[in-house]
């Protein structure tokens, strides 16, 4: 299997552009920026609810726990959510008329109970990025993406794991690339 590309800034941009002249396009910019400022894996996303990322008070949080079984390998975990994405949430939040905690955070085009299944979301992300014109990008690039930004800012790797949700920071590290801009700065520091 091919691993995941890490998009560049342009590439993201790129994305970001074309998603917003699409239908759906305040759910699928927020889904996307799940995986890329959060580093949620694609059946993460599909599977959160409103209940999830809302507090008592309507507010979105500032962290989501998934409980083990909602988790790849049945590792709990905590999400952090930027006070940037938090606020993408809130305005696409405030597009929905249902605001029920037991809903999808994202439902399909088929109602407001119908969730996207992992398959069916990574699917939509292929297709996102093709259309926009970035190759190579699958359903992972955004989790990818996360991880090279952070550890292009000197973020450790046990933090990056921890993030991740990963046990074993070897996987943390096939997540992340090093840009040659990042390469250049490093040679300058000698």
């Amino acid at each position: 299997m091919a691993t995941a590309k890490s998009l560049t800034p342009a590439e993201l941009d790129r994305v970001l552009t074309y998603t917003a002249t699409q239908p759906y396009a305040q759910r699928n910019r927020a889904m996307l920026m799940m995986t890329v400022a959060a580093g949620l894996r694609v059946s993460e996303v599909a599977g959160l609810t409103l209940g999830d990322v809302l507090d008592s008070t309507g507010c979105v949080r500032g962290e989501v726990f998934l409980a083990a079984h909602r988790v790849k390998h049945n590792h709990a975990r905590t999400i952090y959510i930027n006070s940037r994405l938090q606020q993408e949430l809130a305005d696409y939040i405030a597009t929905r008329t249902n605001k029920d905690p037991a809903l999808p955070l994202f439902p399909t085009h088929r109602g407001p109970r119908c969730s996207f299944s992992p398959n069916t979301l990574a699917q939509h992300f292929y297709w996102l990025y093709r259309k926009a014109g970035v190759s190579n990008a699958s359903s992972h690039s955004g989790r990818k993406t996360f991880l090279s930004s952070l550890a292009s800012q000197g973020i450790s790797v046990f933090v990056l794991a921890k993030l991740a949700g990963h046990r074993d920071i070897k996987t943390t590290m096939r997540y992340v690339t090093t840009a040659d801009d990042v390469l250049r700065k490093a040679v300058e520091l000698v």
